[in-house]
């Protein structure tokens, strides 16, 4: 991969689009993960508005602080960039009351709590780029938007504008060295920080990021299940199972078309 041309078109990309659209900036969610440190890295090189918000629920401290060394490295650099911390904890924390708290009835609870996290932050960045003018920037890789559906619908898939989401999780690793990304985030296990007990990426999918996308390769290509043995073929059935059950988010919202000769 020719890193620093993928890096100056995705630049030249976001300004350009964001131009157009007569917006004046960027607002990005920084988890203290490798794809928003890169997303607003490539946002505060724009040269455009940028605002990096920090939205901790329950967050690690780990998480918080990676998150907050990355802000703080990226105003040093860029004198377009202001931060800000959201704490939405006692928000999360009011919703989980107003809909009667935690119980045993329920074994998806968990998961829904997990999404109703990712959806609250949305929600919060929406906020602020609509008071300043920004849009949100997405901060999926491709094997999670397109391949195994690893993102909340409505929470961080709930963007204007995605910059890396052509790019694999191990190209977005490549960007981040060339980006100068503070080692703590380019060294951290990837995790999606909405448990309160902690869960990495891997532990949740069942194979890691090259093994994925090896298999996202595979899938596309045609490959059959059959063509591969042992681990190989495990992790090809599990990309086959992830992404099958997570059609309803990749692809556009099914529309009911009435035929005309109903509506005449």
């Amino acid at each position: 991969m020719q890193t620093q041309k993928v890096i100056d078109y995705i630049v030249a990309w976001l300004r350009d689009y964001a131009v157009q659209a007569r917006i004046k900036g960027f607002v990005v969610g920084v988890s203290g993960g490798i794809d928003s440190a890169v997303v607003s890295t490539l946002c505060a090189r724009t040269g455009l508005d940028v605002l990096c918000l920090n939205m901790p629920i329950r967050q690690k401290p780990d998480q918080f602080d990676r998150a907050a060394e990355h802000i703080g490295h990226l105003r040093r650099q860029y004198a377009n960039v202001r931060a800000q911390t959201v704490d939405l904890t006692p928000t999360f924390e009011q919703f989980e009351r107003s809909v009667g708290g935690k119980s045993s009835l329920h074994p998806t609870q968990d998961l829904a709590f997990a999404n109703t996290r990712a959806r609250l932050r949305m929600t919060t960045l929406y906020y602020y780029g609509q008071l300043h003018q920004l849009l949100v920037a997405g901060t999926g890789n491709k094997v999670e938007d397109f391949g195994v559906g690893f993102f909340t619908k409505y929470g961080d898939g709930g963007v204007d504008i995605s910059p890396i989401a052509d790019l694999f999780k191990t190209q977005v690793y490549e960007l981040a060295e060339h980006l100068d990304i503070i080692p703590a985030i380019r060294q951290a296990v990837p995790t999606d920080g909405l448990w309160d007990q902690e869960r990495t990426d891997e532990q949740q999918m069942g194979a890691s990021y090259p093994e994925l996308e090896w298999a996202m390769v595979q899938h596309a290509s045609g490959a059959e299940r059959t063509q591969f043995q042992g681990r190989e073929q495990e992790v090809f059935d599990i990309f086959v199972r992830l992404n099958r059950a997570a059609q309803h988010k990749i692809q556009p919202i099914p529309v009911c078309t009435i035929p005309k000769e109903l509506l005449a």
